[in-house]
């Protein structure tokens, strides 16, 4: 039996959403935070429908960790779930809170855990030790421009014999993630130049100048495998993989799919049901060594020929999650929750289950909804939602903090991020058709300061649907 807790939900809108129901599903407590510009939004009224106005603390900001303790302490929480971005994979504030006075769980990988498999230095080491393939480059922080500079003239020299007509290196932030901090060079010339300028962003953003250097990888697919693991030490498990190759120009991801290929139906130039199992292994092989003891996300990037490359370990619960787990079935139960899950190994509870477990059903699709331009880059739009809705299915699945019942006002001080629709087809076939139905039905109006009609992503969305899990 599963502990009283009272969780402090440390974030905002549809994960928060998302941490609430898990928690009351659970039996647990629960409390949460908002901040002025959040008032509007669904994961308020939701905690206030659920818990009354004691589970409501108004903060000046999700960023700062001595607001957020001082309500953990005032609500007598005993647990927090950092949920995605903020202190997520923030390893300092996850030591902090479990060795503070007034302890809390962390709901999350142990901070230790966090610490090593955070840092894409020590991921790749640890990597290359159990013969996991990675990027060819750098395997650690490069803060000499000289030595910089020979590992890219190295790389530009190993394309050029691979036969690559055009190749590029990668420079990189060490300590970023999530697509910032990178930019390419296509030749030495202009090396020195972006090297700076990413040490120096490096500098800003994480205090850190270390940079890597890596081999560019052409017309990759994005994969992922999903680990979840407890804290008795039971064999790690997998939830499957899915596909994030549909991203925006700022390799934002946009599109999901569970899992990362479809042999059955598609064709490709290798084998990729073994490709499948092989990036599997590989993570759960990579879960084991460094005791993981949570959920979290091991990411892969796979060339037209079929060749793997590790690129980072994600230590935290993903936005992706659900489509993960809409395909997955344990002990032939479906309606998988993977925030449940982790709640419920961090507060304690053996997995219960192994890997024979588990088994799979179908394709699904996970669309992102953005206010967003993507003929423009992908500029973010900001006004107010005057008109959202969309028809509901058994097969559809729909995340948001959007209200649907009045206008909402989109907080400029956050990504535009609208909802999260999770489609379920018995094939790839049958869930792009779903999926293309349900944008097609899909009613999103608004309008800004100026008049302007909204921009969002639901047409790109569309378009992408068509070349699913293809290489391009």
């Amino acid at each position: 039996m599963l502990k009283k807790h009272k969780v402090l939900v440390a974030n905002r809108g549809e994960i928060a959403m998302r941490i609430v129901r898990a928690c009351r599903k659970l039996g647990l407590d629960f409390v949460c935070v908002y901040t002025a510009q959040d008032a509007a939004s669904g994961h308020v009224r939701l905690a206030r429908d659920l818990g009354g106005e004691n589970a409501l603390y108004r903060i000046s900001s999700y960023h700062d960790a001595n607001e957020l303790l001082a309500v953990a302490d005032d609500a007598q929480a005993t647990a927090i779930h950092p949920g995605y971005g903020f202190f997520a994979e923030d390893f300092r504030f996850a030591r902090r809170v479990t060795q503070r006075q007034n302890r809390l769980e962390w709901i999350g990988p142990s901070w230790r855990v966090i610490r090593e498999l955070g840092d894409k230095i020590n991921t790749k080491r640890l990597a290359r030790s159990l013969g996991v393939p990675t990027v060819p480059g750098s395997d650690r922080p490069i803060y000499d421009e000289l030595e910089a500079e020979e590992i890219a003239e190295n790389l530009f020299a190993f394309q050029a014999e691979q036969g690559i007509a055009h190749p590029v290196v990668l420079v990189k932030a060490s300590a970023g993630g999530g697509g910032m901090g990178i930019e390419e060079i296509h030749d030495m010339d202009s090396f020195r130049s972006i090297y700076r300028r990413i040490r120096n962003y490096s500098l800003r953003q994480f205090n850190d100048e270390g940079v890597l250097v890596e081999q560019r990888i052409f017309d990759f697919n994005h994969l992922e495998v999903q680990v979840l693991a407890d804290r008795h030490g039971s064999e790690p498990l997998h939830f499957g993989t899915r596909n994030c190759s549909v991203q925006s120009s700022g390799r934002q991801k946009r599109v999901e799919v569970a899992p990362g290929f479809a042999p059955g139906e598609l064709t490709y130039g290798f084998d990729a049901q073994s490709l499948l199992d092989e990036i599997t292994e590989h993570s759960l092989s990579m879960a084991r060594e460094s005791g993981y003891d949570s959920v979290g996300t091991w990411e892969w990037i796979v060339t037209p020929n079929g060749k793997p490359f590790l690129m980072e370990v994600n230590t935290r619960i993903q936005v992706e999650n659900g489509v993960s787990a809409t395909i997955s079935r344990v002990n032939g139960e479906g309606d998988v929750d993977l925030i449940a899950e982790q709640i419920r190994c961090a507060l304690g509870e053996p997995l219960g289950y192994s890997q024979k477990d588990i088994r799979f059903d179908g394709v699904g699709i996970e669309y992102r909804i953005i206010a967003e331009d993507p003929a423009n880059k992908f500029a973010p739009w900001c006004g107010t939602i005057e008109t959202f809705s969309w028809q509901d299915e058994e097969w559809l699945s729909m995340y948001t903090q959007v209200p649907t019942d009045k206008a909402y006002e989109i907080p400029t001080e956050f990504d535009p991020n609208l909802a999260l629709a999770i489609i379920w087809g018995k094939d790839l076939a049958e869930a792009q058709k779903r999926g293309l139905a349900f944008l097609d039905k899909l009613q999103l109006q608004g309008h800004d300061a100026k008049g302007s009609t909204l921009r969002s992503n639901v047409d790109f969305l569309r378009e992408k649907t068509a070349d699913l899990l293809k290489f391009s």
